[in-house]
């Protein structure tokens, strides 16, 4: 799917156009070949830039290595999945394309609410100063709007940690375990797409990557500020999820030793009858044999062992 987007410089109004000119931003979701062709031909960019952009395992960083007056900002971007009433929560590449001082292309293999934000918001002019000319500002409008977004997702993963949680002290279920440990390994993309991102924006800041006005400045220094907020928010739901998931790990490998050590001792005091009967079933001469009550004593010799075993037992605390 291809967008265009373009700021009428006398009125101050975005709209969206069919054809691309200069000065205009061009959004691409999951493009198909032909859209590819198209833009690529128009601007006079190499595809590369664009099939980098699509490639999940793409990492955040800046390229202008096939050519000068072109550069590709990749960052990732948080999303959310869900499947059977599960969230999975992971990052994808976003591009950011500056073509000269004529074109900006964002490129992203599927919808985020970053984009369909800021799309909606130039519609609105709710940004302050925002045009699809100013191709620097947009740049760090949507480098803030990201960082912004992963507070949004690691608060959303901490609500759901501790609805986990809650249920988990009622009574230990496999599927808030493994919601848990569905919620941690999230932190773990989450924290480490946190961390490229904020090596871009370090780099925008020192380097002349791009023309930086007092204003850009200003909010990339924003964008930096909330995007380490986030590294170490995720850093502590880490670490508390990591610490609880070892907590919930020890109680129910305590409670396991206890079932066994309860089942072990009913185990030998049951064993205690069979083993009486054992001895006076064989087919030899044995104290009782001949003796009317035998079968009576024989009872009670077995059931006096067994409450001798239980007191032992409830003494070595094994049948607590």
């Amino acid at each position: 799917m291809i967008n265009i987007y373009k700021t009428n410089t006398k009125t101050g109004v975005t709209e969206n156009e069919s054809i691309i000119s200069k000065g205009c931003w061009i959004n691409l979701i999951n493009p198909d070949e032909n859209e590819i062709e198209r833009v690529c031909r128009e601007t006079d960019i190499s595809d590369r830039f664009i099939k980098y952009s699509l490639d999940y395992e793409e990492k955040a960083r800046i390229d202008r290595e096939y050519d000068e007056d072109t550069i590709l900002y990749i960052i990732d971007t948080p999303t959310i999945e869900s499947e059977n009433y599960l969230n999975t929560y992971y990052t994808v590449p976003m591009g950011i394309i500056f073509v000269r001082d004529d074109y900006i292309i964002t490129v992203a293999a599927k919808e985020n609410t970053i984009l369909y934000g800021l799309e909606k918001k130039l519609k609105d002019n709710s940004y302050k100063d925002l045009y699809t000319y100013k191709k620097s500002r947009l740049l760090l409008q949507l480098m803030y709007d990201n960082s912004a977004e992963f507070l949004k997702i690691l608060t959303r993963i901490n609500k759901e940690s501790e609805i986990a949680e809650n249920i988990l002290n009622k009574s230990l279920e496999n599927k808030q375990v493994l919601q848990l440990l569905n919620l941690q390994k999230g932190l773990v993309y989450l924290t480490t797409s946190l961390k490229s991102n904020e090596t871009v924006m370090e780099r925008t800041l020192r380097g002349k990557i791009v023309k930086l006005y007092a204003e850009d400045q200003e909010l990339l220094e924003d964008s930096i500020i909330e995007n380490r907020q986030a590294i170490e928010m995720s850093q502590i739901y880490s670490n508390i999820l990591g610490t609880t998931m070892e907590a919930y790990a020890s109680i129910i490998s305590n409670n396991l030793n206890g079932v066994m050590k309860i089942l072990t001792s009913i185990t030998i005091i049951i064993a205690i009858p069979t083993l009486i009967a054992s001895f006076w079933g064989m087919n030899v001469p044995v104290p009782f044999q001949y003796n009317r009550w035998g079968f009576v004593i024989t009872i009670l010799i077995s059931f006096l062992l067994g409450i001798i075993a239980t007191i032992w037992l409830k003494k070595k605390k094994l049948l607590n």
